[in-house]
């Protein structure tokens, strides 16, 4: 176990953080080491995590019931539709694996996973898609943009990250749903959260439940003290900052939220008494500003944007960002019913910042529903799986492939 964590690690701070090492070597030592150029692979992160789990689990299993054969490891390690970006699963997956009656064709689960795979498409291609294109052009003309194009960059991006990363975990359980498989559930309205606390059982649930298992728990969870509660927590984040990328604004940003954690945790009772508009306002204010480092090239560009937001004065979104929400849909109804053409293209940014706050307050994520096959849910399944084909243009990546 030793040797494959050692391995699994090892291969992980290689090819994820040596630059980052040698880049601050460099800037306390004043020293001049050369900085290689290293692919990274794709989704690096995840599999090695997954394979941690696996080993830790393997070592841990004192009933001995699971004979663990070469081929079973490979699969569960090879699994396709979770493979670069999660949802992370345990060796509980080869359970499914070895049963001989889901080696058939389940139509039922075909249709479920066909439309939860629809949705998880869409949620990419017209959502996060459209959202990344605002926040490309934000923080690339961080100097010309007002206050309300800060505040709307800024929204874009916590959209965006959302619909990306939970359109990806739908379309891994679709995907897995289609041959049979159950995958665990990675988002569950992480937005509507009252604190940060609910916030980490909503947001990327697999990974917390990882950080909590394999790390949080082992050193000593809550069971020794308040203080210790609090390091374990802030060492946790840490760790989950630095496991996101290598940069100092990953450790920034998961410092910031283990400090959130842990004055939630002091103040809990104090947080509870206050009305739930407040509560979420709070929570959802500090997520957009927190996203704004974990998004930024480095903490002087998340503070320049930041600053916008308060200095950048008050003025209407700017023709060049609300041309970023323009779809050739709404180009085509621009053009036949706009009478003012500019101006409705300049409302397409509150349509598509209204269409995010309604999806992640108003309806129940899909992935949570259990799927009725009706007329209504084919036709829907169609029109999202036919649009988001038709939408698809250029290079478009998914954000936590780079994790």
């Amino acid at each position: 176990m030793i040797l494959g964590l050692c391995f699994n690690i090892g291969l992980l701070l290689y090819f994820k953080y040596t630059n980052f090492f040698i880049d601050n070597i460099n800037v306390i030592f004043h020293t001049n080491i050369f900085l290689k150029k290293i692919l990274l692979p794709l989704g690096i992160s995840f599999y090695t995590f997954q394979q941690i789990g696996f080993l830790v689990d393997v070592y841990r299993d004192e009933s001995k019931e699971w004979q663990i054969q070469f081929i079973d490891y490979a699969e569960f390690v090879t699994f396709f539709p979770q493979l670069v970006a999660g949802p992370i699963v345990s060796r509980d997956l080869i359970g499914q694996m070895r049963d001989l009656s889901k080696r058939k064709i389940n139509y039922d689960n075909m249709a479920a996973g066909l439309a939860l795979f629809a949705v998880g498409l869409f949620k990419k291609v017209l959502l996060a898609d459209t959202f990344a294109k605002a926040v490309n052009w934000g923080f690339g003309n961080i100097g010309v943009m007002n206050s309300v194009d800060a505040i709307v960059v800024i929204l874009s991006y916590t959209f965006q990250i959302y619909f990306d990363f939970s359109g990806y975990s739908d379309m891994a359980l679709g995907l897995a749903e289609m041959f049979n498989f159950k995958l665990p559930l990675n988002f569950n309205s992480p937005y509507r959260a009252y604190d940060i606390l609910t916030f980490w059982q909503r947001w990327h649930m697999t990974l917390t439940g990882f950080l909590q298992k394999y790390i949080y728990i082992p050193m000593g969870g809550n069971r020794k003290g308040r203080l210790r509660t609090y390091l374990n927590v802030m060492v946790v984040f840490l760790i989950s900052g630095l496991w996101h990328g290598a940069n100092w604004t990953f450790v920034v940003w998961g410092t910031l939220h283990g400090i959130a954690s842990v004055l939630n945790r002091i103040f809990k009772k104090q947080w509870d008494c206050l009305p739930g508009i407040f509560r979420w306002a709070g929570t959802f204010i500090f997520l957009n500003l927190t996203w704004v480092i974990f998004r930024a090239d480095s903490l002087s560009q998340a503070g320049r944007v930041l600053m916008k937001v308060v200095s950048g004065g008050v003025g209407r979104i700017s023709g060049e960002l609300a041309a970023k929400f323009s779809l050739m849909e709404t180009e085509l109804i621009n053009y036949l019913f706009a009478q003012n053409y500019v101006l409705s293209r300049t409302y397409m940014g509150i349509v598509f910042l209204l269409i995010g706050f309604f999806t992640i307050f108003v309806i129940r994520p899909c992935c949570m529903k259990k799927f009725r096959p009706c007329i209504r849910n084919f036709w829907g399944t169609m029109i999202l799986l036919v649009w988001s084909i038709l939408s698809l243009a250029g290079e478009s990546d998914f954000i936590y492939f780079g994790f």
